[in-house]
């Protein structure tokens, strides 16, 4: 069975969703990130970053969390990637950009927050980048329901995994009608409930 270690709270849980998207069973192992189980001799074996999510597949060992989602289309749920060269590319314009802007941006306050440390240049930064990148997007999903080619792909659990977590660092969604009308009923998927509930 395949096992995802990471916390449901990192971005090991769209690893989990994707997973729940393509009916794989697999077994969440738990890192304790807060007590450093990401440093331990026996996690570093697995992923010498100490960062996760880490992927084990049988004998297979994957860390980063794009190369295990690419891994998880390829093999268990390929209608996930796209069905033209165009579609497959544009999904992985999107799955790049979440996580080089969005991510990035968020991950500062969200690690503010759970560091509880002041104010500093990159939250600052973060502050003002937030509302590009959002910008960016909403106008992407204006009258879309999807991202890609109108239908539910790897790209729409990349960007909703990361943009959910909004609440959570106080950035308020209300100017992004788009967004939100496309989040909703993303979130409300089984496989995100599923993977989000606790």
């Amino acid at each position: 069975m395949i096992k995802i270690y990471g916390p449901k709270q990192s971005s090991a849980a769209r690893c989990m969703w994707l997973l729940e998207e393509a009916g794989v069973a697999y077994e969440n192992i738990h890192v304790d990130m807060a007590s450093g189980g990401h440093k331990t001799a026996e996690y570093l074996a697995l992923n010498p970053n100490g960062k996760v999510p880490t992927l084990v597949d049988g004998d297979f060992v994957l860390w980063e969390s794009i190369a295990i989602m690419n891994y998880i289309v390829e093999k268990y749920a390929p209608q996930l990637g796209g069905s033209t060269v165009e579609e497959r590319a544009l999904i992985n314009q999107w799955t790049l950009w979440s996580v080089i802007h969005l991510y990035h941006s968020f991950s500062v306050l969200f690690m503010q927050k759970w560091r509880n440390t002041p104010d500093n240049d990159a939250t600052a930064a973060a502050h003002t980048e937030i509302p590009r990148w959002l910008g960016i997007l909403n106008a992407a999903l204006e009258n879309k329901t999807y991202l890609v080619a109108e239908k539910f792909t790897l790209a729409d659990i990349t960007a909703a995994s990361i943009v959910m977590r909004a609440d959570v660092i106080g950035i308020s969604l209300s100017e992004y009608p788009a967004i939100t009308a496309w989040l909703t009923p993303i979130l409300s998927r089984p496989a995100a409930q599923k993977v989000n509930a606790a």
